[in-house]
């Protein structure tokens, strides 16, 4: 969370959340206004980075594609190999993100 201070107003801006202030010279926006999130690429990146970038509110869900369907318990011990939607596609409060994993010592396929 970030606190800005304009001229004659204390706006509390949190992440993802693009607030308007009207100044007393005019109207701004915030830049993050005219462009939605958008879903990073994490293919070959270690899983906590996912848990790390993504918003706690995602829906996520996290698989093991090496056919033994092993619990994901610890993510420092796997990194992704795959991953819904594509990096660059648009994210909204409704997108349900997929990640397939394996274990870092295993060849993505």
């Amino acid at each position: 969370m970030r606190t800005v201070r304009t001229r004659r107003r204390t706006v509390t801006v949190t992440a993802g959340l693009a607030l308007a202030t009207a100044l007393s010279a005019g109207t701004a926006l915030a830049d993050e206004a005219a462009s939605p999130q958008r879903m990073p690429g994490f293919v070959g990146k270690g899983l906590l980075q996912v848990y790390n970038t993504l918003d706690a509110r995602t829906k996520l869900d996290v698989e093991d594609i090496g056919g033994e369907h092993r619990s994901v318990l610890w993510p420092f011990n796997w990194k992704v190999c795959r991953q819904s939607p594509a990096a660059g596609a648009p994210l909204t409060d409704h997108t349900r993100v997929s990640i397939g994993v394996l274990l870092k010592t295993e060849t993505c396929r």
